[in-house]
């Protein structure tokens, strides 16, 4: 059984069937449900036009479930006729249900799992799984999304930053489960970007690519954490971050920069540096004053901080971050980092032991202890 086929025909088959008619949610049952027989019956019986399959499997199912509906409230008179079937037509939806998934009325976690669901072709247990939440938890959560964006027409262009902002939140989930987000992520952006041409979508899967180069580097064999400094670079997938380089270089040739933009050439500049301390942090400095002017995000700024303490030093560090709130995540972490360059451990471990307590998950706050124990154990404590 070939999943990544099912999932990569689940947006155009759910757009068939909303295009003929269909309410969005009962469609997108539908499809799930001819998915489950694909699955149990492909592998015994291949088809030859696996979509036409899907499809005339899917609309068998909706047109089931509406003529149980119509017999229930006696209006059998509603149920649209089965077409014939053939092969499916080939019309890309793709696009629009992407900005359906990222409806402004969802919130962002909505938005997510309705987007891994719909456009994904995840199952509701694998979504779950991948949340660390129970399935009936997460069934509930697709089923309020399916029931806000019913009856949403396809006729208004939709909001592409809305639609990137949900496929970075999937890529920034990483790997839980049995369903790597980050890779799904990066597979719903391919497939995005093949269906509009957009410098932010290019540098949006650039971005994602240079990052998910780096993703065996990150850990060490015991789980924990590795700094990007501190990272076995021969370990970095040289292919991914090739192929990030030239899409971004392609997008950044259109003139139209934005933040996704901005962020991967930040990533390729470390994804170019043959060892850390061979890094263009000047450079660097200089691509987080153009992201700083895109978004004016406290974040960009935190990270801005730590460029300028390697390109100036880190008292010059130390002054970019003293104009951001001390409530920041991570603020920290980034005073302990630099108050070590400058030779302050006590303060360093202080602030180690403090981001370790604030820390938003198990693995940095094991990293960030270890960081406050190993001062704590040179300073003799």
């Amino acid at each position: 059984m070939n999943e990544v086929l099912l999932r990569s025909l689940t947006p155009s088959v759910l757009g068939v069937l909303v295009r003929r008619g269909a309410d969005f949610a009962a469609a997108e049952d539908a499809v799930q449900e001819a998915l489950a027989d694909a699955v149990r019956v492909w592998p015994a019986d291949p088809p030859r036009d696996p979509k036409g399959w899907l499809v005339t499997a899917a609309w068998r199912r909706f047109l089931d479930a509406t003529r149980a509906e119509a017999a229930r409230r006696r209006r059998e008179d509603l149920v649209v006729e089965e077409p014939a079937p053939g092969p499916a037509p080939a019309v890309d939806d793709t696009l629009q249900l992407y900005f359906l998934c990222a409806h402004p009325l969802l919130t962002p976690s909505s938005a997510v799992a309705l987007t891994l669901r719909a456009v994904g072709g995840l199952t509701t247990r694998q979504i779950a799984q991948a949340y660390l939440v129970p399935e009936a938890t997460m069934a509930q959560r697709i089923s309020r999304a399916k029931r806000t964006v019913s009856g949403v027409r396809f006729d208004r262009p939709g909001d592409v930053a809305t639609v990137l902002r949900v496929l970075y939140l999937v890529f920034n989930e990483g790997y839980s489960g049995d369903v790597d987000l980050a890779a799904e992520a990066v597979r719903l952006t391919r497939q995005l970007a093949a269906t509009i041409d957009h410098p932010e979508v290019a540098g949006l899967l650039a971005l994602m690519l240079l990052h998910h180069a780096r993703r065996s580097a990150r850990t060490a064999p015991d789980g924990s954490l590795v700094p990007l400094a501190e990272q076995d670079r021969g370990r970095w997938d040289t292919v991914l971050i090739a192929e990030g380089v030239e899409i971004l270089q392609a997008a950044l040739a259109r003139d139209r920069l934005g933040q996704f933009q901005a962020q991967a050439a930040i990533a390729a500049l470390h994804a170019d540096a043959p060892r850390a301390e061979e890094t263009d942090w000047v450079q660097i400095v200089e691509w987080y004053d153009e992201l700083a002017r895109l978004t004016d995000s406290p974040v960009v700024r935190l990270n801005r901080a730590v460029a300028v303490g390697e390109a100036d030093g880190p008292r010059a560090g130390l002054a970019a971050l003293a104009a951001l709130d001390e409530s920041l995540p991570r603020r920290a972490a980034v005073a302990a980092y630099l108050h070590e360059c400058d030779g302050d451990l006590a303060t360093a471990a202080r602030l180690y032991a403090e981001a370790a307590r604030n820390a938003p998950n198990l693995a940095e706050r094991a990293h960030l202890t270890r960081q406050a124990a190993r001062l704590n154990t040179h300073r003799g404590l």
